[in-house]
């Protein structure tokens, strides 16, 4: 079974709140660093994102790549790689706990990352562990703070 890379955060939001910008593909290029384009390509009858497909830009691991979701009631989501031109595997989720009756949440976000070139297993969970970092600081940024504060904390990990 391969490694995955795990870490979490509290966001000053009810999970509703979380999971709103999360599930909102066509806005990630403003708060995350590394997705450069969002195309939802399929939804569920609920009418959330099946199909994702994502221009990434991580440093070490640039990507255009499709990856399916599968949404576990209003608290979990979970991502496995469809088709990719870089990574073997790409499989993550986001884990949200309510804390202080559902004032705060706790994100927990997971990632197993599996590139086609050879590269070592610490990078590879460097690289996993910049991408986790990042994305959990820009959806606290975004949630807290709205578009402004994402769009500054995106401009910001870009020039990282």
């Amino acid at each position: 079974m391969a490694e995955h890379t795990s870490s979490n955060i509290t966001i000053e939001a009810a999970p509703a709140e979380v999971m709103a910008v999360i599930a909102d593909f066509d806005r990630y290029p403003e708060w995350t660093g590394e997705v450069k384009q969002a195309e939802i390509l399929e939804t569920d009858d609920q009418g959330r994102a099946r199909k994702v497909r994502l221009v990434l830009d991580a440093g070490a691991i640039k990507d255009d790549h499709t990856l399916a979701y599968t949404w576990t009631g209003g608290d979990e989501v979970s991502w496995s790689l469809v088709k990719s031109q870089m990574l073997r595997a790409l499989d993550g989720s986001y884990r949200l706990t309510p804390l202080d009756g559902g004032t705060r949440t706790e994100v927990t976000y997971q990632l197993t990352v599996d590139v086609k070139i050879p590269m070592l297993g610490m990078i590879k969970r460097k690289a996993e562990k910049v991408i986790i970092d990042r994305a959990l600081a820009g959806l606290k940024k975004r949630v807290e703070g709205g578009p402004a504060a994402a769009s500054a904390s995106a401009d910001e990990a870009e020039k990282r």
